[in-house]
């Protein structure tokens, strides 16, 4: 089973299993994990799932699509050349150990 290492702001980790097709966003969710709020349930309609993918995942993931490039332009944190919102991200057994960054605010 896939696992991802949030990172948050001040540093704590948590690691989660994921299942193969579950986003990013999802597994945070499930697991009850603080820095996700996920406000439109993964519709790529608010950005509040926002993430930083660790540099070397981030050729791993598949190219962001036009909606969820303009969204990240009104994040409340920072955008950055590794934002991506988190609902976007689909786990695959490729993406097993993906690390991404929490941002310091959502809203």
């Amino acid at each position: 089973m896939p696992a991802i290492t949030f990172i948050h702001p001040d540093g704590k980790s948590d690691r989660v299993e994921t299942g193969d097709g579950e986003s990013a966003m999802q597994a945070a969710t499930r697991h009850g994990l603080d820095g996700i709020l996920a406000e439109c349930g993964g519709n790529a309609m608010c950005a509040t799932c926002h993430v930083y993918v660790d540099d070397g995942s981030l050729a791993l993931l598949p190219a962001m699509a036009d909606d969820e490039d303009a969204l990240l332009d009104g994040t409340a944190s920072e955008r950055r050349p590794n934002s991506r919102l988190s609902c976007q991200i689909k786990i695959t057994p490729a993406l097993d150990g993906l690390v991404l960054r929490l941002p310091e605010r959502q809203v």
